[in-house]
């Protein structure tokens, strides 16, 4: 049990790298949506640095950090199985599995953008761009809180998190059109 600490110490510097790649992701996304829309050449010149980039973030940093994160949990709860009795880890694996499906769909969302394909237009990528801050914030309040965490206020706090983030989202579309008027 002497090396647990340093497990865990691996197994949240790989969560951390994980979700840097999965905040910074759907931004690339973004300018690679809008950079569809100039004219060319600026378009392709853009296209084809931004495929560049998110391709080294995906595969370099984002996808490593995941498989690594993963590991390291499955070390720790093989250490310690007496966690998987309690309550307060279950809801953090729903939303640990919920950060997969969002990790799934990502790269789905990458790999049509690598061939320019772009489904989805930058706004609606600006929502989906929040999708791990709400996991990430639910996750580290179950992991700090454990049996302490009042799950009606925190379910309150979610979703006030949600709100807020969808409201900052629209007020940044509103400005940004506002200031291509001018």
């Amino acid at each position: 049990m002497e090396y647990y600490n340093y497990i865990k110490s691996l197994h949240l510097i790989f969560v951390i790298t994980w979700f840097a790649g999965l905040f910074y992701i759907p931004r690339l996304f973004i300018y690679h949506i809008e950079a569809l829309d100039k004219p060319e050449p600026e378009k392709s010149i853009l296209s084809d640095q931004l495929k560049i980039m998110t391709r080294r973030l995906w595969y370099i940093i984002t996808w490593p950090s995941a498989v690594l994160a993963t590991l390291f949990a499955v070390w720790l709860l093989i250490l310690m199985p007496d966690w998987l009795q309690m309550p307060w880890m279950h809801v953090k694996l729903t939303f640990v599995l919920l950060l997969f499906a969002y990790h799934g769909k990502s790269h789905h969302i990458f790999k049509q953008l690598q061939s320019d394909k772009a489904t989805w237009t930058s706004n609606q990528m600006r929502l989906w761009n929040e999708g791990s801050t709400l996991i990430l914030f639910a996750v580290v309040f179950l992991v700090i809180l454990k049996d302490a965490f009042n799950w009606i206020f925190g379910l309150i706090g979610i979703f006030l998190l949600a709100a807020m983030l969808m409201l900052g989202v629209k007020m940044y579309k509103r400005i940004r059109t506002r200031n291509e008027g001018h």
